[in-house]
């Protein structure tokens, strides 16, 4: 009885791969048999049929695409739900391929801290409006006087000299 308890990391470890591997066997499968059926096949199809008959006569017919590709949804939803447990695992400690992660690495991200003396503080602070009132306002072209910081002309006229439309209050949100 103690003998059958006691185990080697080898006889572990030879136990443990198809644990460790099944997902990307399945992603490798996948790609294999989806190369077949796209690529390898329907060439080896063409060749033979030109081969035997002198010229290629039927389509090739992918195999997995037969009963409205139920084997590409499968497999989508084996490769998809795999990798969703996987990344559930790897957040909450299991295995990590033996390595001894410092906590707080990997999935904890922190913002940079914002550079000094450039004038750009960070980008979540308000923007600054530049309307007055209820009219709009616009820049006075290139011979303006004002500069970036002085507040800009209202608009009275609209297009062609006529009064342009009184905007209505805008509700605080």
């Amino acid at each position: 009885m103690a003998d059958e308890q006691i185990q080697s990391e080898s006889e572990k470890k030879k136990e443990d791969w198809m644990n460790a591997k099944w997902r990307p066997m399945m992603g490798w499968m996948y790609m294999l048999v989806c190369t077949m059926d796209f690529v390898v096949f329907p060439i080896l199809w063409s060749l033979l049929q030109s081969i035997s008959h002198g010229a290629v006569n039927v389509q090739w017919q992918p195999l997995t695409l037969q009963g409205a590709g139920l084997f590409h949804i499968a497999m989508g939803a084996v490769i998809g739900i795999s990798a969703y447990g996987r990344t559930q695992e790897k957040l909450n400690g299991a295995n990590n391929g033996g390595l001894n992660l410092p906590t707080g690495s990997g999935t904890t991200y922190t913002p940079p801290s914002p550079i000094s003396g450039t004038g750009f503080s960070s980008f979540t602070s308000p923007p600054t409006s530049s309307v007055s009132g209820s009219q709009p306002t616009v820049s006075t072209g290139f011979n303006s006087s004002s500069g970036f910081g002085t507040p800009a002309a209202t608009v009275v006229t609209g297009f062609g000299g006529k009064p342009a439309p009184v905007q209505p209050q805008q509700p605080m949100l």
